[in-house]
């Protein structure tokens, strides 16, 4: 399996039949592939749209969460039954294009094995001003803490090694810190401009770190997770070389 796309929904029933067209299109070309939508306690028939999307697309698996576990329980529950090497992972209300899925991949895949997170950062917001500039500043004041480099860690358009991600630490809102996280572990980051859309229908049912005041906690903690960062060693497997004896 080559790629393995994630989508965790909460309440998305307006927003499934057309994104899931969008993926299967984009990625046709990628195969082999998988997507995998993870059903956050959705309530307003999504269970009932993605059992109608799932006849006729073997690619398409469904998970569901019995009760609302957030955005990061989603990622966390898609890339522990993913297949693929690389995973993907898109917001399901619309707004990530897939068409950016070749271009994101092809980034993290020509890197070789030293890249494992390729981000993707919106250009063209179509949030509301006040939004925008919320997101502005807290980015700004992530990226002078943590130093990744990263212009938008709020966009949800990330691909990434599925080995990498099991090296992180996880914790409710991870998937906001993965550029500083996944270059802890010693990866490379690279990125990719993606043009932002509306959402297709409805509003939004996670919460974002397009506020300042609500990750400063967590970004202490990531913050102190880099510093303890010790270097790794690497490791060499001696059995096979030993010269044993009759």
């Amino acid at each position: 399996m080559r790629l393995s796309v994630i989508v965790p929904v909460k309440d998305e029933v307006g927003n499934i039949a057309g994104l899931v067209a969008e993926i299967g299109a984009a990625c046709a070309p990628l195969a082999p592939f998988e997507v995998i939508y993870v059903d956050d306690g959705s309530t307003d028939g999504t269970a009932a749209a993605l059992d109608l999307a799932r006849r006729d697309r073997p690619w398409l698996r469904v998970l569901r969460h019995d009760r609302t576990a957030g955005k990061s329980a989603g990622v966390q529950t898609g890339i522990a039954a993913a297949r693929g090497a690389i995973c993907a992972l898109l917001d399901g209300d619309g707004q990530n294009d897939p068409a950016y899925l070749p271009i994101l991949l092809a980034a993290l895949e020509e890197g070789g094995p030293r890249v494992g997170l390729a981000q993707g950062q919106r250009v063209g917001r179509t949030d509301g001003r006040l939004k925008t500039l919320q997101s502005r500043i807290a980015n700004g004041v992530r990226v002078r803490i943590l130093k990744d480099s990263t212009r938008d860690t709020g966009c949800g358009y990330k691909l990434v090694r599925r080995e990498v991600y099991g090296r992180l630490p996880y914790f409710d809102g991870l998937h906001r810190f993965m550029p500083a996280l996944v270059a802890r572990e010693g990866y490379a980051v690279v990125h990719r401009d993606v043009i932002d859309r509306p959402r297709f229908t409805g509003a939004s049912k996670y919460g974002l770190f397009d506020r300042l005041w609500v990750g400063l906690l967590d970004l202490a903690g990531v913050w102190w997770l880099i510093r303890r960062k010790r270097v790794t060693p690497s490791v060499t497997d001696v059995t096979e070389s030993c010269v044993t004896g009759p």
